[in-house]
């Protein structure tokens, strides 16, 4: 059994499933310090995820202590936890992967393609009046610099300042575009990354796995955000080729197209996300020994950051909102 830990959970890996137990640990919106709430969040996480990954999310099951002492999956006579049991995915499959390897194929991308769009399609609309959107942006992101200047990150000021400024800019001056798209927000995935994506194989359709359970209003989003940072992340690894082909075809699929101003600011606004998020490993005990790694890759993302919002701003100059 292969065993990974997160920051808010353990994994384990047999050959042909997975089991996911939750930490006792509260952050913001997230509270799972109780047996009673971790086992709600296993079923919101169950829930949600099968809405594009149902044949891979089989159940939630008790962990349990038995009358000899031992603990075990399923029954017994006292439940001491809970863990969702799933199928595991073949590695060499997950976009991540295969973007390292060369080996996604114009077919898997057009699957995926499909996916996405039937999951925009179909799943819970949840519009805002184009006035709350864009102060809804504007409050992000002042509590991303809040996030991002807190003792102990150490990231630079300089970029922070520079990325933050240039954001606010864009949302004023692209009010109205940014308004436009109110009326799209659906209760999405949350963190479309290349490692949450799989291609499928001869038994395993096109997935996507691991959404953001916890906090429905990270989930609230226009999909073209989802597609900016799915593009953001294959960048990073290499091959900037397949998010934006992803993101023409779901748009193409969708009738939706989206400025490319707008792409631009998405991409900025998820790498500032990334950047907070990746600090914050030098606050956890578990990575803290790796600080500086973290503090360089959450530079790297804020430089990327910063490069889009140029690019965002630059475009917004040449199109009509």
């Amino acid at each position: 059994i292969e065993v990974i830990e997160t920051h808010f959970a353990w994994v384990f890996l047999t050959d042909t499933l997975v089991y996911k137990l939750k930490k006792p640990v509260r952050r913001r919106s997230m509270d799972y310090r109780t047996v009673a709430r971790r086992k709600r969040g296993c079923c919101n996480e169950l829930r949600l995820n099968r809405r594009l990954a149902r044949s891979i999310y089989l159940g939630v099951i008790p962990v349990v202590r038995a009358k000899d002492g031992s603990v075990r999956l399923g029954q017994g006579a006292r439940v001491i936890d809970w863990a969702i049991k799933m199928r595991r995915l073949p590695a060499a499959r997950m976009l991540d992967r295969a973007i390292a390897d060369h080996t996604a194929t114009p077919q898997d991308l057009t699957a995926l393609a499909r996916l996405l769009t039937a999951f925009y399609g179909r799943v819970r609309h949840a519009p805002m009046s184009p006035r709350a959107y864009v102060s809804t942006l504007c409050a992000r992101t002042a509590d991303n610099r809040a996030d991002l200047l807190a003792p102990g990150l150490e990231l630079s000021r300089r970029l922070i300042e520079a990325v933050i400024r240039a954001q606010l800019e864009f949302i004023r001056s692209g009010a109205v575009l940014l308004g436009h798209r109110a009326s799209r927000l659906v209760d999405g995935h949350g963190d479309l990354r290349p490692e949450h994506i799989c291609l499928g194989s001869a038994s395993i359709r096109p997935c996507v796995i691991d959404c953001l359970e916890f906090d429905r209003g990270l989930r609230r989003l226009d999909p073209a955000e989802e597609l900016a940072f799915l593009e953001l992340e294959s960048a990073r690894l290499g091959d900037s080729r397949i998010g934006t082909e992803l993101a023409r075809q779901v748009q193409v699929r969708m009738k939706d197209p989206v400025p490319g101003a707008l792409m631009h600011f998405y991409r900025s606004q998820r790498a500032v996300i990334r950047a907070k998020i990746t600090a914050w490993h030098q606050l956890d005990s578990q990575y803290s020994r790796h600080s500086r790694q973290w503090r360089k890759a959450g530079n790297s993302y804020l430089t990327d950051a910063l490069r889009y919002i140029h690019l965002a701003l630059r475009n917004l100059a040449r199109e009509p909102a």
